[in-house]
Parts: C-alpha cells; structure tokens; sequence
C-alpha cells in the first residue's frame, strides 16, 4: 500500500477499525514505520564537458547551415511490467517485502532521429532489439529521408553499439558523421 489512506482503507474492511488518516500516521510512527521513498544515486555529469560540446554544437550548426542537416539520435526501451513503488516499513530492518508480479514483460525497441530544423520529418523505428546491426538499418531509414550526396551530421551517445566497427564503417560509406554526446549527458540529447 501506497498512502495512509489506503492503508485506512484496508484496516477498515479488514478488521471494521476505524482510523483517521492522522491518527493512522502517529500509530504507524509509533509502532516503529516510516514512510520511505528509495534514493537514486546520479551519476556525475561533467559540467565542462557538456560546455565544450554546446560550444561544438553550436560551430557545427553555424558551418552546416541549411545544407548539412544534424539528427538527434536515440534509442529508447518502454516496459509493460509491474512496478513496485514505496511505502510503510518498519524501521531500520532490511526485510523485503515480497510482491507476486504479473511474470510477463513486453519491451519495445524504438530508435528515433530528430532535426531540431525539421521536426516534421522525425524519424521512428521500432526493430526486436537495439544493436549494432540494427543501428545500421535505421541509418539507412535516415537515407530514405535524406539524398546520400547530402552528408548528415548524428549526434548520439556513447553506447557500446553506438561506437561499433560497424556502425562506424556504415556511417562513412553513408556519408554520415558521427558526433557524441559527452557520458552522461541525456539532457543534451532532445529526442
């Protein structure tokens, strides 16, 4: 349970007790809870960085002007899965709680490209995974869009499959530069 309301809710039809949520509160402190939410630890951006590239990026959209177009690319990975959340605990004690799921799990793998310039002409794939060989075949989805004598700039991140022989191998053929964006840098990136 999520809310001291809901935890009134269920005292209510379970043992026909009746709480306020306040007073459910002070007995929930008493008998040794607390409301605990989980703490994400981020991982440090480089502030200077992320300046040099804002400053790349900026030199690059002045020389390219209309006439070399700059994609954002990213891939993204929704689940359907259960999510468990936070609620009333005991204090101090490292027992988990033990929460049946539902077993199954759908995940998509969409790539997306976006020109700041051109947001009309965003370009979305969804593909069985996100790798290397897949990265290839939406660069050439980005060519359906694009002529190949007009060289594309793609900024995109450092991940593994990002970085392959491959990709990179394709990029040049496909008249493709490649920019990336610094470690940890998701606010940089708009698609």
């Amino acid at each position: 349970m999520h809310t001291t309301a809901q935890i009134v809710a269920c005292v209510w039809a379970r043992w026909q007790v009746t709480f306020t949520v306040a007073g459910m509160t002070k007995w929930l402190h008493r008998q040794g809870f607390s409301y605990k939410k989980p703490r994400g630890i981020p991982h440090k951006s480089d502030a200077d960085k992320q300046q040099h590239f804002i400053e790349t990026y900026n030199a690059l959209k002045a020389e390219c002007g209309q006439n070399e177009p700059i994609l954002f690319i990213d891939a993204m990975h929704p689940t359907q899965s259960t999510k468990l959340s936070y609620g009333w605990m005991r204090r101090g004690r490292e027992h988990v709680n033990v929460v049946e799921t539902t077993g199954s799990r759908t995940r998509l793998n969409i790539m997306g490209a976006l020109n700041l310039q051109r947001i009309e002409e965003t370009i979305i794939r969804e593909y069985p995974t996100i790798n290397a060989k897949n990265v290839v075949l939406f660069f050439g989805s980005i060519r359906e869009t694009y002529p190949l004598s007009q060289k594309i700039h793609l900024i995109l991140d450092g991940a593994g499959y990002h970085r392959a022989e491959l990709v990179q191998s394709f990029a040049e053929v496909l008249n493709i530069e490649l920019h990336y964006l610094p470690p940890y840098s998701p606010n940089l990136n708009p698609i």
